[in-house]
């Protein structure tokens, strides 16, 4: 019994001995979750990728850092122990314990450790926010210095000048957009029988869907890549600009228009963002600024295309009195060629690496920097060269888990995560505006809105101011008849430009013939006979209408006004709006003429602001060119003729493309890489929005002032120039 006694009490004191051991140990465990991570971490990013060489398994390497924090071959041997973790060893040997026992991290209820332990776990494994982004900013500013370093041994060669025609055609996507709507709006309103509010809607309603398309797009390419933001935006555009060729309805044609706006709206903040980040610094000005020149290129293609398609009426067709296929919808099918082309070409181009690596994914942009290195050292003549960047600096990623459970079904799985996709972009939007960009995003809304406003609103001032002319040109040549008396007489050939008051029309035929710009004023017609009648700006006034027969006309009664009608009836009236003006199909070719003039003017300043971008600075160039402008603007008061209006529409052009210029590349430079597409899309959106207004405001004043567009312009640019100047320069700097 005394035996069993002390064999009890040994093994009670054994079992104590052990819960304590495995107490102590839960401690230690716990105490060194967050170094065994650090080192991890460390140990992920001092790996030599020998599995991206060719040499032998036997070559010797070493993980010698540069002083651009990367990491490059060497003869010597690396440390053995420095992949050792204590988090994977599971203990160390100061508290040895067994195999297999507390290896990772421990659960918060697993032992009686009590409270005290499991926060002092908690706030290791969890650090404080501010400490997290501290860190994210040190490798972020890591990142920048390496990444360059990297992109001079890429060089600048083959990859990139394909990378840059492939970009272009989605800019070129953009610019053929704005023109689109414009071009076949006189058609369209005659097919689509479009009053004067509708014609303004849709005039407007490409850059509302700009607007929304700018923001949401750039917003999510700060999430999910560029590449791949890009695609969707530009699929987008192409589906519903397909389908706006073939729709008839106006509701319809509208929401196409709309869809296709705000798919496009993706491509300008996208676009120059994805450039950016593969061009090294030197390179930087100079070549966002030969990328602006597709924009032009896309205004140039929609105005050709313009003037060698819809003025051929002979190319449509039609099924019946419900379907209606003009030359105007063949010229919008083909303006949506330029983004089906961007979509196949860019399904060959790899994502930006530099976002990879500011989402944590060293492998993928590991490969498509290789990738550029060597396109560029093969067409450059130097294919031995080797890519000696072995490790890059990755940023420190915080999980954002989402438990969607195993029961959730499939559309409850997508909602949450939508809805977490969401919260992300409205967080990174919301970042924009924190204490260390708040300054320079307001300044740079400010320019944006100023540069837009006076753009926008001077450029579709220009074409009213010069349609204007046109009719003040065309009423001076007016014809007027007073006190005409017409007896038995037939009218068979156009009735064009005249007036025609108090005349008298007594058994008169007018038979098919078009009357344009025809009006008459205090007459009678007894006994007349209309068949077969066209008009268009025609206008019966105080008339008296005796037992006349008005027979398959488009003298509907809103044509007659205040007029008398005896005995007089309408038979097989004509239905819809027909394209019947001679005079109509010349100021489309002077529409198409003076756009296309307006698109080539900006070609010098393209050139210019090119070359000088990397060497005069981005604010120099954009506050001296809105300087420029701001003067040109009052050279407006000397347009009174045609001809004259057109020559100030391309100077102005032509000198504000440097500030559009220096902006884009300004707004590349200014945020960094994690929220740069956010930035430029809400600083894009907010373009769209100015450009609304600015349209609505100047061609509110056609025909009344010059007074009042001259000093908005002006004034908005003058103020756009001083704000400017007080923007940071981004000449020299490495991409943030």
């Amino acid at each position: 019994m005394d035996d069993d006694g002390r064999y009890r009490d040994g093994r009670s004191d054994f079992i104590r001995g052990a819960k304590d051991i495995a107490k102590v140990a839960k401690k230690q465990v716990g105490k060194k979750v967050g170094r065994g991570m650090d080192k991890m971490t460390d140990e992920y990013t001092k790996r030599s990728y020998k599995r991206f060489e060719e040499e032998d398994d036997d070559d010797d390497y070493a993980g010698v850092q540069s002083g651009d924090g990367g990491y490059y071959r060497n003869d010597s041997r690396a440390n053995d122990d420095e992949g050792h973790s204590d988090s994977t060893e599971g203990h160390d040997e100061d508290d040895e314990i067994y195999e297999g026992e507390y290896q990772g991290i421990p659960r918060a209820d697993s032992g009686k450790a009590g409270g005290m332990d499991g926060v002092t776990a908690e706030a290791q494994q969890f650090r404080d926010l501010s400490a997290y982004e501290g860190e994210r900013r040190k490798d972020q500013e890591e990142l920048a210095q390496q990444y360059e370093t990297i992109l001079q041994e890429c060089g600048h060669g083959k990859f990139q000048w394909t990378l840059y025609f492939v970009l272009g055609l989605a800019l070129m996507a953009d610019g053929v957009e704005i023109f689109v709507v414009g071009f076949v709006l006189p058609s369209a309103e005659k097919d689509m029988c479009l009053s004067e509010p509708n014609k303004g809607m849709l005039g407007l309603i490409v850059y509302l869907g700009m607007m929304v398309g700018a923001f949401v797009w750039g917003g999510l390419a700060d999430r999910i890549g560029r590449r791949q933001t890009l695609l969707i935006s530009l699929s987008i555009n192409s589906v519903f600009a397909f389908f706006s060729s073939f729709v008839q309805g106006y509701s319809s044609f509208l929401f196409c228009r709309l869809a296709s706006g705000v798919g496009i709206g993706g491509s300008i903040p996208i676009v120059f963002s994805y450039y950016s980040e593969f061009l090294a610094q030197e390179k930087r000005g100079e070549h966002l600024s030969w990328l602006c020149m597709f924009w032009m290129i896309g205004g140039i293609y929609a105005s050709a295309m313009a003037w060698a398609i819809i003025p051929h009426y002979g190319w449509s067709f039609q099924m019946g009195s419900a379907y209606q296929f003009h030359s105007w919808r063949v010229f919008v099918l083909v303006c949506a060629f330029p983004s089906v082309a961007a979509i196949s070409a860019l399904s060959t181009m790899p994502e930006s690496p530099r976002f990879y690596l500011e989402n944590g994914k060293h492998d993928e942009a590991w490969m498509i920097l290789k990738q550029v290195h060597d396109t560029n050292m093969r067409a450059k003549g130097y294919p031995e060269r080797v890519f000696s960047v072995t490790t890059i600096k990755t940023v420190k990623q915080m999980d954002e888990l989402v438990d969607m459970g195993d029961s959730a079904a499939w559309h409850q799985k997508w909602r949450i995560k939508l809805s977490a996709l969401f919260h992300q972009v409205w967080n990174n939007f919301q970042t924009v505006f924190s204490p260390e960009y708040r300054r320079t995003t307001y300044m740079m809304m400010a320019v944006w809105f100023s540069m837009s406003f006076s753009y926008y609103g001077l450029t579709v001032w220009f074409p009213d101011m010069i349609k204007y002319l046109q009719k003040q040109e065309y009423a001076s040549r007016t014809k007027v008849f007073v006190k005409e008396k017409v007896e038995h007489v037939t009218f068979n050939f156009t009735l064009e430009n005249q007036v025609h008051r108090q005349g008298q029309y007594f058994n008169d035929k007018f038979m098919n013939m078009k009357m344009k710009s025809m009006v008459f004023e205090d007459s009678l017609f007894e006994e007349c006979y209309f068949e077969g009648i066209t008009s268009s700006s025609t206008f019966f006034k105080n008339c008296t209408f005796i037992a006349t027969l008005f027979y398959n006309t488009d003298l509907f009664k809103y044509r007659l006004i205040n007029c008398k009608l005896i005995n007089s009836t309408f038979l097989h009236n004509k239905e819809g709006c027909l394209l019947s003006d001679i005079s109509d199909e010349n100021n489309a070719y002077m529409v198409y003429f003076v756009s296309f003039l307006g698109t080539l003017a900006v070609l010098p300043g393209n050139i210019v602001s090119a070359l000088l971008m990397d060497k005069i600075g981005r604010l120099r160039m954009l506050a001296g060119s809105s300087v420029i402008s701001c003067i040109s603007c009052f050279f407006l008061s000397f347009g009174n003729s045609e001809s004259a209006m057109i020559a100030l529409l391309c100077l102005f052009g032509g000198i504000s493309i440097a500030s559009w210029n220096s902006l884009d590349v300004l707004t590349v430079e200014l945020y960094p890489s994690h929220k740069r597409t956010t930035a430029f899309g809400f600083l894009n959106a907010l373009c769209k929005l100015a450009a609304v207004l600015g349209i609505s405001i100047f061609t509110s004043f056609v025909g009344i002032t010059k007074a009042v567009p001259i000093l908005f312009a002006s004034g908005a640019l003058a103020l756009g120039s001083f704000l400017a100047l007080k923007l940071p320069e981004t000449r020299g700097q490495v991409l943030q």
